[in-house]
């Protein structure tokens, strides 16, 4: 067993058993960390493998929520169905951002900018849809269990870490399928050099709408998981920009078109975050937009002296692949 597999195996061992010695807050620190390292992954399929940056991915975790979290709130149909929903939905809209995108040959800071653009119309329209709860927000059923419900997804929030821990897993295990196959290394080609690519015969139209078709089918699962673990939708919440800045901050800290950097970065951001948050409460000091100034000034940081995030420079100095 190599050192990289070693490592793994043994984080893996440690997530599992957190639940034994943790609290309920750290619990829940714990499945936030996770909810934003599995988001990030989805995100990293786009922009870290096949070099597409959107700054728009909200509009796959909120339209995700809404499906399957509307089907719950009006017809009582479990999250299995709408999850089906959820996927299908948001595939058809990233294939179709896509195919503007790409037949029109809009490509870096103005693709950014579509995606930003679809998110903002999508949480506009949204606001004025009245069977989702419109601007006055969408709150599904709770009901306080100790026993697990898979049909319906309810149960303690051990059950929710447990789930999003299996996602993050099996998002890790996809990614590395992926950056393996032919799928990667004509990704990394598109990446590096599109018109090189296209010069070697890739067809980069076809390989970027796959990658932007699993990566939104990949968000649209967290934009489910999220609406069922909060239990409350607001447009003006879930498809803020905000949101996409927060979903992308772990793979950019952690290392854009990595397999560890998003979930290194979102553990990284959210326990310093959440700590220095923390911190000043204590002290009695309510500093508003306080999360934000540490986001930017963390991202200036890695920026400046770690172009490629974190962890490629922790996996040479480990010696980790």
């Amino acid at each position: 067993m190599s050192k990289a597999s070693a490592a793994l195996a043994l984080l893996a061992a440690l997530l599992i058993a957190l639940p034994a010695f943790a609290g309920n807050y750290a619990l829940s620190v714990a499945t936030l960390i996770l909810y934003f390292a599995y988001t990030g992954q989805a995100w990293n399929v786009m922009m870290g493998f096949a070099g597409q940056l959107s700054l728009g991915h909200a509009l796959y975790v909120g339209v995700g929520a809404y499906a399957a979290g509307g089907l719950f709130f009006h017809y009582g149909i479990g999250p299995w169905a709408g999850l089906g929903l959820a996927i299908a939905l948001c595939m058809a809209l990233g294939l179709f951002i896509g195919f503007l995108a790409f037949r029109f040959r809009i490509s870096g800071v103005y693709f950014a900018l579509l995606t930003i653009a679809f998110a903002e119309f999508t949480r506009i329209g949204f606001d004025h849809l009245d069977w989702l709860g419109g601007p006055g927000g969408m709150f599904l059923k709770v009901a306080q269990r100790d026993s697990w419900d898979l049909a319906n997804f309810r149960g303690p929030p051990l059950m929710y870490y447990y789930a999003i821990l299996f996602l993050c897993g099996a998002a890790l295990a996809l990614c590395n399928l992926l950056l393996k196959s032919k799928a990667g290394y004509y990704w990394q080609a598109i990446r590096e050099n599109e018109e090189a690519a296209q010069a070697l015969g890739i067809n980069t139209f076809r390989w970027k709408m796959l990658a932007v078709a699993i990566s939104s089918a990949m968000t649209a699962v967290s934009g489910v998981f999220f609406a069922f673990y909060y239990n409350n939708l607001f447009p003006e919440q879930i498809f803020h920009i905000s949101r996409s800045i927060e979903i992308i901050l772990g793979p950019v800290i952690g290392g854009v078109g990595t397999l560890f950097g998003p979930i290194l970065g979102a553990a990284v951001l959210t326990l310093l975050s959440d700590g220095i948050t923390d911190g000043l409460a204590a002290l009695g000091w309510e500093i508003p937009g306080i999360k934000q100034v540490f986001y930017g000034v963390v991202l200036l940081a890695v920026v400046m002296y770690l172009p490629n995030g974190i962890w490629p420079p922790l996996a040479r100095l480990f010696r980790l692949k």
